[in-house]
C-alpha cells in the first residue's frame, strides 16, 4: 500500500496527480488526512475528503511513503509527530519515501538524506541535512525519491511506480494520459 500524506496546505497537483497515476497503474494507494476529519483543504483551496485518518494507517502492508509540497502543507506534515515516527520507522525498514517540492525537508531534518543525493524546490536545500543537492528535476538514491516541483510530477509518480515494481503499468497509464 502507498500512503499519501494530505495536511492544509498540500500542493493539489503533486498530491492528487501522483495518487491518479499510481491507481491508473493498478497500485494499491490511499490518502491519508492528518487532521481530525478527512476533510483536507489544498493550498489553492481545492477541498478533499481524504480516504483515511492516521489512525486507519496499516504499517504492516505500506510499501511507500509519498509526502506532496505545498505550504504550509509541508510544514504541518513536518509538525506532525505521527507522519515523522513513521517515515523514520518505514526509511529504517527500506521502505520507499518519496517527497516532493518542499517535502524532501521532512526526510532532511530528520536525518534521512545524510549522504543521499536530492533536489527539492528552491530555497529548501538548507533543509535537507547532509544531503548531496542536485539541480535535477528528479532523483532516486536508495529508497529515496526527491521531485522539485509540481511540473515533476508526472516523473514523480512513475519513479514511485518503477521502484514498486509497476514501471511498465505506470508507463501505460501516462502513455494513455498524453503526456
Amino acid at each position: 500500500m502507498v500512503y499519501v500524506f494530505l495536511a492544509d496546505g498540500f500542493e493539489e497537483i503533486e498530491a492528487l496527480a501522483t495518487v491518479d497515476i499510481l491507481r491508473r497503474s493498478e497500485i494499491d494507494t490511499k490518502t491519508v488526512s492528518i487532521n481530525d476529519t478527512l476533510e483536507v483543504c489544498g493550498t489553492h483551496g481545492i477541498k478533499v475528503i481524504a480516504d483515511i485518518k492516521t489512525e486507519d494507517v496499516n504499517e504492516f502492508d505500506l510499501e511507500a511513503i509519498v509526502l506532496p509540497g505545498g505550504m504550509p502543507g509541508a510544514d504541518n506534515l513536518e509538525n506532525c509527530k505521527f507522519v515523522t515516527d513513521l517515515v523514520t520507522k518505514a526509511a529504517n525498514e527500506g521502505k520507499i519515501i518519496a517527497a516532493i517540492c518542499a517535502a524532501p525537508k521532512i526526510p532532511g531534518v530528520l536525518g534521512l538524506l545524510s549522504g543521499l543525493k536530492a533536489t527539492c524546490y528552491p530555497g529548501f536545500e538548507g533543509r535537507l541535512f547532509s544531503a548531496k543537492i542536485t539541480r535535477k528535476r528528479l532523483v532516486r538514491d536508495k529508497n529515496f525519491i526527491t521531485a522539485k516541483g509540481a511540473g515533476v510530477t508526472e516523473e514523480f509518480a512513475a519513479e514511485i511506480a518503477a521502484a514498486l515494481k509497476k514501471g511498465a503499468a505506470a508507463n501505460r497509464a501516462i502513455k494513455g494520459m498524453f503526456y
